[in-house]
């Protein structure tokens, strides 16, 4: 890892993104974006469709440039990072890839960084039992559920021990029951490799349950509008009937109604006198 330790994880500021400039279908996407994840933190990106949550993340990942301002990973420019391989990036589908065993997705990071045979072996394998599927490397990714196979995805990503995740609404196309359930094998993968996380979602809860901080997006041009700390004593099957569960997702849903987001959870009502949790924000 090459990140110091005073280093932040990434460093976004004044970041505008323009697609087709100069044309009639010009399209200001992002403007005047400045944010700062700390190394280890947990920061969900939430907002409209189409707020330009994914298109940051890109951003940060280097897959498609600024049109202004800086993004900077691991100390270094995002170019740079990219090519140091300091993050790792999972999506909404996994894309595995359906002629290779499981064992050999989670390689395929490691093939393309020159890691040898053995290396290999041993690194995705540490990675299949972090994600508790060690006996299915054999096993080919139609064999898999759809919760089995976003798991495959993470451990790929992790699989180059990357200072920092990037995840695109991962387990936007599962069932809640699944999705709950692969949220906390995220946070458990999370703080044991101590890895920083920016996760784009479009539901309340899961940015309350997932996160250190949840940042809220204006429709476009996205811009942010509010930084919200959330405040759990702990994460677990019993976390979601908690008060300070519902209060984060009420100070959540007020900024994004452009309300008093900065209500503190100890301020808020009992848990009786919350609104109920959205499953998702409106599409």
């Amino acid at each position: 890892m090459t990140t110091t330790e005073h280093e932040p994880a990434v460093e976004i500021t004044g970041v505008t993104k323009v697609f087709n400039p100069g044309r009639p279908d010009r399209v200001t996407a992002l403007t005047g974006v400045d944010l700062t994840v700390r190394r280890g933190e947990f920061v969900s990106l939430i907002g409209p469709s189409g707020c330009g949550k994914s298109t940051l993340l890109r951003l940060v990942a280097d897959l498609i440039p600024v049109s202004e301002g800086t993004v900077r990973v691991a100390g270094k420019p995002a170019r740079t990072a990219r090519l140091d391989r300091e993050y790792g990036i999972a999506f909404q589908q996994a894309g595995l890839f359906e002629w290779r065993t499981v064992q050999r997705n989670v390689e395929l990071p490691l093939e393309l960084r020159g890691t040898g045979r053995r290396e290999r072996r041993v690194r995705a394998r540490e990675m299949l039992e972090l994600v508790g599927l060690a006996d299915f490397a054999g096993h080919y990714p139609a064999q898999l559920s759809g919760g089995m196979q976003q798991r495959v995805a993470i451990a790929r990503a992790l699989a180059v021990h990357p200072p920092l995740l990037l995840m695109d609404e991962p387990f936007g196309a599962l069932d809640e029951m699944t999705r709950e359930r692969l949220q906390d094998e995220l946070l458990r993968v999370c703080a044991r490799t101590g890895t920083s996380t920016i996760f784009v979602t479009h539901s309340i809860p899961e940015a309350v349950y997932l996160s250190d901080r949840v940042v809220v997006m204006s429709a476009r041009p996205g811009r942010i509008t509010a930084e919200i700390d959330i405040e759990l004593a702990q994460r677990n099957e019993t976390t979601r009937q908690t008060a300070e569960f519902f209060a984060g997702i009420t100070r959540v849903r007020q900024a994004l109604r452009g309300g008093p987001a900065a209500q503190r959870p100890d301020e808020a009502g009992p848990v009786g006198e919350a609104e109920p949790a959205d499953p998702a924000v409106s599409r």
